[in-house]
């Protein structure tokens, strides 16, 4: 977060604790006979937000989930861009073991192999690539502490407007307006400047992990959503985008959907119009909500189905 917190992020922390820099946590209301708790609703919903996004602009996502799911724990994380464009898988995997800790604590147990007690009502909500980064860091991280033995169990995996291609030359330009947006509040010279040295320092960084032969960070999270080694295949899958987004391009999310679904997941894909790079539940919050809420009762359904059904002796999500 900023060192410049301003009182409409302090406000928006209200209730979080703070696990680490990147990674806060909410529990929700305890549940009373006026207000009882869905046995079928998330238990959990774990928002990795967009590059360089502060506690008031992901607010409305807070409160978009407590209507939706009152009594749900939620898990917030920020994405500095700079962060996750320049470290190492490591240190990114590191970074997330917070998350487990609050969501998955079986996992950290001396005998993490056995992730039997990993709670599946899960559901993820991934913004941008940045956002993107740090859940497939955390789907790694889940991975490393259980041996390989299991992926990270959720039920639904929200893809906001992600994932983009990570073609370098392709990119450059949006890319660096989205890192000029982070960086204007410290820099008072003209944006085309910040965007100038944005640019630069984004080819250092490309031109680095070529010469070492590293694959990018947005590279690995784009493959690692998609890699049933690291991702829960019996999750549902929704993806958010528009046409208008200035930085991450339709067409590359559809691709991504495509291959989502021949490799063996449920996927849902909702086109938002006129809408810029997450600004879809700005533009258009009933549509947005809407079709969260109908892609996590696909996952409950489908989660029964599998199980049995809650009649049969199968349990629910």
């Amino acid at each position: 977060m900023s060192k410049a917190v301003t009182e409409s992020d302090s406000s928006a922390m209200l209730g979080f604790k703070k696990l680490s820099n990147q990674v806060y946590v909410q529990d929700g209301p305890q549940p009373s006979p006026t207000n009882p708790t869905n046995p079928s609703d998330p238990s959990t919903v774990i928002i990795y937000g967009w590059g360089d996004a502060r506690p008031r602009h992901v607010s409305k996502y807070i409160a978009g989930y407590r209507a939706l799911f009152p009594h749900a724990q939620i898990v917030l994380i920020f994405s500095p861009i700079l962060k996750a464009l320049s470290q190492s898988l490591e240190a990114r995997t590191q970074n997330m073991v917070p998350v487990l800790e609050a969501v998955y604590p079986s996992v950290l147990a001396p005998h993490a192999s056995d992730a039997s007690k990993a709670d599946g009502r899960v559901l993820l909500h991934v913004m941008s690539n940045a956002g993107g980064i740090n859940c497939a860091a955390t789907m790694n991280a889940f991975s490393e502490r259980t041996g390989g033995a299991a992926v990270m169990p959720h039920g639904l995996m929200v893809c906001d407007s992600t994932p983009g291609s990570t073609d370098f030359g392709r990119n450059v330009g949006p890319w660096s307006r989205a890192l000029t947006v982070g960086m204007a509040r410290w820099f008072p010279w003209p944006a085309r400047v910040t965007q100038g040295l944005a640019a630069v320092l984004l080819a250092f960084l490309y031109g680095a992990g070529w010469v070492l032969g590293a694959t990018s960070a947005g590279e690995y999270s784009k493959l690692a959503v998609n890699d049933a080694r690291l991702s829960d295949t019996s999750a549902k899958r929704l993806y958010l985008y528009s046409k208008e987004d200035e930085i991450i391009r339709w067409d590359d999310i559809e691709l991504h959907a495509a291959d989502a679904r021949q490799k063996g997941w449920s996927v849902t894909a909702e086109m938002f119009e006129g809408t810029s790079h997450v600004g879809h539940m700005r533009a258009h919050a009933e549509q947005y909500w809407a079709a969260i809420a109908a892609a996590w009762k696909e996952a409950v359904a489908g989660a029964d189905g599998r199980n049995g059904g809650p009649g049969n002796g199968g349990s629910k999500l």
